[in-house]
């Protein structure tokens, strides 16, 4: 008697995806590795679906991380109380930013293309632009000051992840720590009085002191 025949597989359509589920995954990516980690094709092995799945709901990697920005900002800009002094509100606006993004640093890494941020954390531009113009800037030399303090807080952000992830990376001496180690006390008295105390010098947090001091001197003379 012939045996019935093993039904034949059938592939099927790959899982429904949401918006959410990409969003959350991406997150998920560039936490753990970084925006260079964070491709369509390995997005979509992560939530089991397929390139073409995810170009269902985002047109592109850009479009995505704009996704990811906004969501960043969503969950972690929260508006302070803003002082009444206009000078006093451009340091309180920046430094919420820095504190919200000094925990992410990817997240600058992306808005230093400078064409990609979260429309939500508008509002603390604003408050930096205006503070400044109340202050006596005209809006054009607010924009400037804004651009100085955002390269300001953003450099800053990124040099010190930069360094502690190398420190990380390695129990070896850094490069700096040896050069700093063989300076040359006649060529270089001041630093090499310095050099052991360079390291944790360099590596306070004195970020707030020079956001002051910045916003002093773009306000100087004017």
């Amino acid at each position: 008697m012939p045996q019935p025949s093993a039904p034949r597989k059938t592939r099927g359509r790959p899982p429904r995806i949401s918006r959410e589920e990409i969003v959350a995954t991406a997150r998920r990516i560039v936490d753990e590795g970084g925006v260079g980690r964070l491709t369509m094709r390995r997005l979509a092995t992560e939530v089991g679906s397929t390139p073409m799945a995810i170009y269902h709901h985002v047109r592109d990697k850009e479009e995505l991380l704009v996704l990811l920005l906004d969501d960043y900002a969503a969950r972690t800009l929260r508006r302070p109380e803003m002082p009444a002094r206009p000078r006093e509100r451009v340091v309180v606006a920046a430094t919420a930013i820095h504190e919200a993004l000094a925990g992410c640093p990817w997240i600058v890494e992306v808005l230093t293309a400078d064409d990609l941020l979260a429309t939500s954390a508008l509002w603390f531009v604003e408050q930096i632009v205006d503070g400044l113009v109340e202050c006596g800037l005209p809006p054009d030399g607010a924009v400037h000051g804004y651009r100085a303090i955002w390269y300001y807080t953003a450099g800053e952000i990124v040099v010190r992840a930069t360094a502690a992830r190398r420190r990380a990376d390695s129990e070896r001496a850094t490069y700096r720590e040896q050069v700093f180690g063989a300076l040359d006390p006649g060529e270089l008295p001041r630093l090499a009085r310095l050099a052991d105390r360079w390291a944790p010098l360099t590596a306070e947090d004195t970020y707030r002191a020079g956001l002051q001091a910045l916003v002093d001197g773009l306000l100087t003379g004017r």
